[in-house]
């Protein structure tokens, strides 16, 4: 993960990560929309990306080194929360503490390896394809932060705390859902399971501790002044998005299924409120609520799932009272571990150049995406740049805006009169000045396509060619 921290892999959401710090540097205090020219709130000005926004404006490093030192600083949250919550389960390791390095290590290599023999990619996902390509993303951040949670939270309940952990355990709660708000949801759930799943079970005095870190964890969502959290409640318009988490779930996840889900049928079988039980069916009531109504969105529950059936495959092999257990499941996680990671091992083409690998481990290799470096030169911070969806992903990043926003932005109040507008530019059915008054409207001053897009012909006299980029793209001088 280190290698592939350097290589920064581009794909997905990483273009919208980095427009948003370098809105937050140039201004930390009013950073607008990071996709388009508007003053409109954004969720995805978070507490997290607010520190690597003041991070880049007092050191100067660019966006995108920013983005490697948020990588590794997420790697190194989720590490330890990882290793925090295996601690929280000493107890259950047959006496033996010198196991919980061993259990720490199994629990990462579930967590990467423990899923399907096809590759699933998504943010707030932990599979080793899917963290390569979205380290650097919020989402990796906020799952770190959710072990922590979760690990404090057992320690607090377990210890009968003080009312300062459990505002603590308030504070990270708000912290994270503000930070990543699917991942929060997961967060939210597993919470809920540690509670739930606590022995012995809260005193009346613990409950009120936990609705103290509740209430405050509620004040800080309220509070945050960079967009309004429970305004997300009312957002529609995600469905159609994460309608694919619901495709081919046995190919994904049946490692994970078999072996996971066996070892929380022994979980359960010893404990019938262990809490990693709890977790999953929690998730998996979510998930299946979500196929059945529709709400596809609701499919980001997935992690509240899989985690806890990872987690506790690798405690079985350390916690199982009979030795002839841990031995047997011990073999079947190794074998399911390799299968995984051989599924995933197009990962090392993120680190090793395509040639150096072998031709089986190659023909896994997926291609990221190439980015618009090329653009810099000439396009400056804050031009504003006419561009197709797929391009106006990744143009943001490097300081320009586009015309409409390339990802669902439901704070923007024009967001359909911008994709409109886009269209109409690109229409092939479009009058000249039809798109001559789109690039006047949105103050454009220079245009991406490639040849077949549309739009103004190439030739046009109110643009004016400057350069060429290595996927066919080309940018435009609005002159007229």
């Amino acid at each position: 993960m280190a290698g592939v921290v350097l290589r920064l892999p581009w794909a997905g959401d990483l273009g919208v990560h980095a427009a948003t710090i370098q809105r937050l540097r140039h201004d930390l205090l009013h950073p607008g929309d990071p996709l388009v020219d508007s003053g409109t709130p954004s969720p995805y000005n978070s507490p997290w990306m607010l520190l690597l926004g003041a991070l880049a404006k007092v050191t100067g490093l660019s966006v995108f080194v920013v983005l490697r030192i948020a990588a590794l600083m997420s790697l190194t949250v989720l590490v330890s929360g990882v290793w925090m919550f295996v601690g929280t389960f000493a107890a259950q390791f047959a006496g033996q503490a010198a196991r919980r390095p061993v259990a720490s290590a199994l629990v990462l290599l579930c967590l990467v390896f423990l899923w399907g023999t096809t590759l699933f990619d998504w943010s707030g996902l932990t599979g080793l394809h899917s963290l390569a390509l979205t380290v650097s993303y919020p989402s990796t951040f906020a799952l770190g932060a959710s072990f922590w949670l979760w690990a404090l939270l057992r320690r607090a309940l377990a210890r009968a705390s003080g009312v300062g952990p459990f505002v603590g355990v308030g504070v990270l709660w708000a912290v994270i859902l503000l930070s990543h708000q699917f991942t929060g949801v997961v967060a939210s759930l597993g919470a809920a399971a540690m509670v739930c799943g606590a022995r012995p079970w809260p005193a009346r005095a613990v409950w009120l501790r936990l609705a103290a870190a509740l209430a405050t964890g509620l004040a800080l969502l309220g509070a945050w002044p960079y967009y309004s959290f429970f305004s997300l409640f009312g957002v529609g318009g995600l469905e159609a998005i994460h309608r694919p988490l619901y495709d081919d779930l046995v190919g994904r996840f049946w490692l994970a299924a078999v072996v996971g889900g066996a070892a929380l049928v022994l979980r359960w079988l010893r404990d019938r409120r262990d809490p990693l039980v709890l977790m999953c069916l929690l998730g998996l009531a979510v998930f299946a609520a979500g196929g059945v109504s529709g709400h596809w969105s609701w499919g980001r529950v997935l992690p509240a799932v899989l985690i806890p059936a990872q987690v506790a495959a690798a405690l079985e092999v350390c916690c199982a009272a009979r030795r002839t257990v841990r031995v047997a499941f011990g073999w079947v996680l190794g074998a399911a571990l390799l299968t995984g990671a051989w599924t995933q091992a197009g990962t090392l083409g993120y680190v090793l150049p395509r040639a150096d690998l072998p031709s089986a481990v190659a023909a896994k290799y997926r291609e990221p995406w190439t980015g618009f470096h090329w653009l810099t030169p000439w396009v400056r911070y804050g031009d504003v740049v006419m561009a197709e969806q797929w391009p106006a992903r990744q143009i943001p990043a490097y300081g320009p805006y586009t015309v409409a926003p390339g990802y669902p932005d439901f704070f923007l109040p024009d967001e359909d009169a911008r994709d409109a507008a886009v269209r109409r530019y690109f229409a092939p059915g479009s009058t000249r000045g039809e798109r001559l008054a789109v690039l006047r409207r949105y103050r454009v001053r220079w245009v991406v396509a490639r040849r077949g897009d549309g739009g103004l012909a190439p030739g046009d006299p109110a643009l004016k060619r400057v350069a060429a980029g290595p996927g066919g793209e080309r940018l435009y001088r609005v002159v007229g």
